[in-house]
Parts: structure tokens; sequence; C-alpha cells
């Protein structure tokens, strides 16, 4: 229960980005949160999450393996997409929205809840294979709804998060040690990062028409998300020898709900976010009764 509500206490922001798109209206410009988010702020978290803790061999085989299955999963989501969709951008947020999951805000600190402080170190460097799957398969296939594979692709290096990714990994294995000074400020702007994003999934759900809901595209994503993926997700692990803490730290991240970057992304590249952001959230409002499940049957 604690988890729970310590769950809806981040829900928070989202709630808070809803009320002011519906007081605001149109003063209200989500497409500039999200520039300055992806642009201004996203380099902060990035930078901030990678000072924590030296890459260890030991440590990265859990992202690793989450890589694995998520490459996996990403063939399977591929050619159901063409099955299910005719159309190129609900094909696009079907595969998107399937496979990646909110391992930064949301992932993180239900790990931390869950498996303690010793579970932060994998589920950061979880995150950090997540951003990689973001901004290369999700800028590349929310981009191709509007532009060429030519344009696609170019998009991906036109966002300064892969970069600052490259650095920041650099800097790691380098030993840098940032100095004091630097600290807070880091630590302000990957925090402000969050909430912005949350921020902006709420002005998001305010412009979402129930009325006008593809509920194919809702049982689509949510029958793959968490009932294939989950099935997937056993068969493959048990391939690997894993401790059962790292085991089960892998299956959450694997099945947290959508991320609030696809709504910013999908925003971003005219990938219809509002169709996105109601994935996002309904996802989300399911992953609380999966949640409930996975506290009852794993602890």
């Amino acid at each position: 229960m604690q988890t729970l509500f310590s769950l809806f206490s981040i829900y928070i922001f989202i709630l808070l980005g809803f009320f002011a798109k519906q007081t605001f209206k149109d003063k209200l410009d989500e497409k500039t949160l999200v520039l300055i988010s992806i642009y201004f702020l996203q380099p902060f978290l990035i930078l901030w999450g990678f000072s924590s803790k030296t890459i260890d061999l030991e440590i990265i085989k859990a992202p690793l393996i989450f890589l694995f299955i998520v490459l996996v999963i990403f063939v399977f989501a591929f050619f159901i997409s063409r099955f299910l969709f005719a159309d190129r951008q609900d094909r696009s947020i079907f595969i998107v929205t399937s496979i990646i999951g909110n391992t930064g805000n949301l992932g993180i600190p239900i790990g931390l809840l869950l498996f303690g402080k010793d579970s932060v170190i994998y589920t950061t460097f979880i995150n950090i294979i997540n951003i990689f799957l973001v901004y290369i398969i999700g800028v590349f296939f929310y981009s191709l709804g509007s532009y060429s594979i030519k344009e696609s692709i170019k998009n991906i290096f036109k966002l300064p998060a892969i970069w600052f990714v490259a650095l920041a990994v650099f800097l790691n294995l380098s030993h840098f040690e940032y100095p004091k000074e630097f600290e807070l400020p880091l630590k302000m702007g990957a925090y402000a990062t969050m909430v912005v994003q949350l921020f902006i999934f709420g002005m998001y759900l305010k412009s979402v028409e129930f009325k006008k809901i593809e509920w194919k595209s809702f049982w689509s994503v949510n029958i793959f998300k968490f009932i294939f993926i989950p099935l997937i997700t056993f068969f493959l692990l048990n391939m690997f020898e894993l401790d059962r803490y790292v085991y089960n730290i892998i299956l959450l991240e694997l099945i947290v709900p959508i991320a609030v970057m696809n709504v910013n992304l999908a925003s971003l590249y005219n990938c219809k976010p509002s169709k996105v952001a109601f994935l996002t959230f309904a996802t989300s409002v399911l992953f609380l009764g999966y949640l409930v499940l996975f506290v009852k049957f794993v602890f």
C-alpha cells in the first residue's frame, strides 16, 4: 500500500499539468515545454545519472540483458504492427509505446521502493539503455510518421541527448570527478527535467477526447505490454544465470508504463501526441493493478 501511495505522489505533477492546461488553455504551449525539456534540461539528467557510480562490467550485465530482451520484443512488435495497422503513424505508435517504458522518473523510484537503495545502480543503467532506445527507436519511428526514412535517421542525431550520453560515458570511464560546485546545478536540472516531463504529460491528457479513442490501439498496446512482454521476458530471463534480485528488477523495468518522453517526441514530430498521451495514461492505470500482483507474488 505504501508503494502505491508513493506512486500516486509522483503523479501529482501530471495532475498539475492537466489542471494548468484546463485553466489557462491556449496560453500554455505544450511544444514549447517539450523543446525546453529535450534541448536544455535533458542533458542535466543524463550527466547527473552518470556521475553517481563508476561503470562496472558486473553492473552493466543487467542493462545488457534488458537491451537484448527489448530488441527481441521489438522484432515481434514490428511485424505485429504491420498486421494490425495500415496507417504508418499508428504502426509507429504501437511499436514505440509497446516496447519503451518509463524507466527513469517512474522505474527508478519504484525500484527504490520495492528493492531498496542497492537497486538504484541497476535501474539507473537500465534507464541509460532506455534513453538510447527512446532516442534511436523512438525518434526514428515517430519521425517516420511525418518524414522520410533518410530524414528520420538525421533527426536522431539532431537531438542533444545522444551526444550527452556519449560525453557522460566518456567522463565516467575517464574517472572524471565533477567539481562540488557543479553537483547542485546537475541535481536541480535532473529533477527539473522529470517534473517538466510529468507536467507536459498532464497537459496532453487534457487534449484527449475520450469519445474518439481508438480502442484497437488501446487493446493492442496493453495486451502486448502486460501479457505478451511478461511471457517472453520470463522465457528469456531463464536463459541467463541471474540472482533473483536482479531478475526481478529487470522484469519490473520491462513492464513499467509508457515513458512520458514518448509524448514529447510524438509532439515534436507531429505523430498524434494526444493519442500517445492517452495510451500512456491507460498503461499507467493498468500498471497499478499489475504492480499490486507483482508485490503480492514477488515479496
